[in-house]
């Protein structure tokens, strides 16, 4: 089992930057992939970005020049630092894992409220 720990939301106005934190913890060696994932009000869960444990990123087109997503030296936590940030980047961000067996788990979600 994994366990995912975010930290790092807020409110932040139209320009600015906030940096997400996400710290697993269980099964730690069985995860391949970690990434964040977003979801506005009324609207389905979206992807924003994915590292592999070789390091392989993946941005959704939204974010891309703007988001990095990177991990720790350990290879363990993983940060989304958002920089320009958007009032349509406003949602709840959700972290993830997914396993070699298959599994996916979410942490618990941080908000993200871009507005003046």
């Amino acid at each position: 089992q994994v366990q995912l720990w975010e930290s790092g939301g807020g409110l932040v106005q139209p320009g600015g930057s906030l940096r997400l934190s996400c710290a697993p913890s269980g099964s730690i060696s069985s995860i391949y992939v970690m990434g964040w994932y977003r979801q506005a009000a009324g609207n389905q869960r979206d992807l924003v970005a994915t590292i592999t444990n070789g390091g392989s990123t993946n941005y959704a087109d939204s974010v891309k020049g703007r988001f990095t997503i990177s991990r720790d030296n350990a290879g363990n936590t993983i940060y989304l630092q958002m920089n320009s940030l958007k009032p349509e980047d406003t949602a709840v961000y959700y972290c993830n894992a997914d396993t070699i067996a298959g599994r996916r788990h979410w942490g618990q979600g941080t908000q993200v409220t871009v507005s003046s």
